[in-house]
């Protein structure tokens, strides 16, 4: 009998590739170095983040099906091949002071690769641990909110070392060897595996599994309002939590009054409550279930955003950041995971591309509309207002799809019925 692997070797593989797409996080280190330098604008440097991230998404949509069709392995092959390049690439960039070629480089190649790397391990991951979906899927996606805690000071580093063209040659490469390393562990399970106990578990009632809502493909899923709720929540989350983080340092100086250097640690901090976020909450759906854990995610984030303007105390204005960060983090973790519940494992990589688009398009209206808010009044008041409001059109959706969760589990229990109906 073939021996089977290691689920926990292959979550660490899933780490592996995550923690290096996620120094696409760093980015900002190479932003004053290239101004510098080059003598490019800020926003032109930043733009570059804004294609990959952008491109990240849309390619993990187009990319599903690839990743369902040939596996986690060949996946993050093709995911550390364009990512690499993508980061090498922008040396030549930077060697040839091309703006272009570093958009063609960095954001559109290297966000080929980061979308698809980040949803290669994650279908795989949830059929190794049916009994700890959210643990799994937040070990991996913690390892992209955690990255540019160990890639950032490695990047600043080296451009201080080698300059910043070589920093990208040598980040390239270490990228590839470490993707192309763990992805020869990722694979998924042998077909009827199942954890040590965990049928006997089921069978004598000791362990208690929710059985998954459906099991569609991605076009049946699509057609679903269970989809576009999921999507929505999503999108609205990530709308409102990027910009914050793209405007903390200010805001928390007009605010709080913080000073430049604090308000700077504090955004170091933001980091590890992102990255924190995703381990805890995801691990927490385990327990309370993804729906419990999406409503609390809003009712914070409502709580939190309508008291940012009055936070001008500068202890409770960074606990209040932090709480969204975990949930802005935690809606990224726990979201793989909610998609087997609703959708099953069948196409679960493919969905989830899908679902990416929320991120894709957020990580560009999110800026933008704080910037549009904030040009029109000098103040970020009336903006977290505006977001507040957001949210709690966000917890009608995350209660709106409870409902259409249960009218459905009640449909599936209806006598002669032998296949799960498809809500629209």
């Amino acid at each position: 009998m073939e021996k089977v692997k290691n689920r926990w070797l292959i979550a660490a593989s899933a780490v592996g590739v995550h923690i290096s797409i996620g120094s696409a996080y760093a980015w900002s280190v190479f932003t004053n170095p290239m101004v510098n330098q080059y003598g490019w604008e800020v926003t032109e440097v930043s733009f570059a983040f804004s294609i990959a991230i952008f491109m990240l998404g849309f390619s993990a949509a187009f990319m599903g099906r690839f990743v369902e069709k040939h596996g986690p392995r060949k996946s993050a092959i093709l995911s550390a091949i364009f990512f690499s390049v993508g980061v090498a690439g922008s040396g030549l960039a930077t060697a040839t002071e091309s703006l272009l070629l570093l958009y063609l480089f960095y954001g559109v190649i290297g966000g080929i690769g980061l979308g698809i790397g980040y949803i290669a391990p994650v279908s795989t991951l949830v059929k190794w641990f049916p009994d700890r979906r959210g643990l799994a899927t937040g070990l991996a996606i913690m390892g992209f909110g955690f990255a540019a805690l160990i890639s950032g000071p490695v990047a600043a580093a080296l451009i201080e070392a080698v300059g910043i063209t070589n920093t990208f040659l040598t980040l390239g490469i270490a990228y590839f060897i470490v993707m192309a390393i763990s992805a020869q562990y990722l694979s998924p399970p042998p077909d009827g595996w199942a954890p040590k106990g965990f049928i006997e578990g089921q069978q004598n009632g000791s362990r208690k599994i929710k059985q998954d809502l459906s099991q569609l493909t991605a076009n049946e899923a699509i057609k679903t309002r269970r989809f576009w709720m999921l999507w929505v929540m999503l999108f609205l989350n990530v709308t409102c939590g990027i910009a914050i983080i793209s405007v903390a340092s200010p805001m928390a100086q007009e605010i709080a009054g913080m000073t430049p250097i604090a308000a700077a640690a504090m955004v170091g901090v933001m980091g590890l409550f992102n990255g924190g976020g995703r381990l805890g909450w995801a691990s927490l759906s385990d327990y309370i279930g993804r729906p419990n854990v999406y409503t609390a995610f809003f009712i914070i984030q409502i709580i939190a955003f309508f008291m940012l303007p009055f936070a001008t105390n500068g202890v409770i204005f960074q606990i209040l950041i932090f709480a969204i960060l975990t949930c802005y983090g935690g809606g990224f973790a726990s979201v793989p995971a909610y998609i087997g519940d609703l959708f099953g494992t069948k196409q679960l990589g493919a969905i989830h591309g899908y679902i990416l688009t929320a991120w894709a398009l957020a990580g560009v209206a999110g800026p933008i509309l704080l910037s549009l808010i904030y040009d029109s009044t000098n103040s970020y008041n009336l903006t977290m207002v505006i977001f507040g409001v957001l949210f709690v059109v966000a917890l009608i959706v995350s209660l709106w799809i409870r409902v259409d969760i249960s009218r459905l589990r009640n449909t599936q229990k209806i006598p002669g019925q032998t296949t799960p109906q498809v809500a629209k």
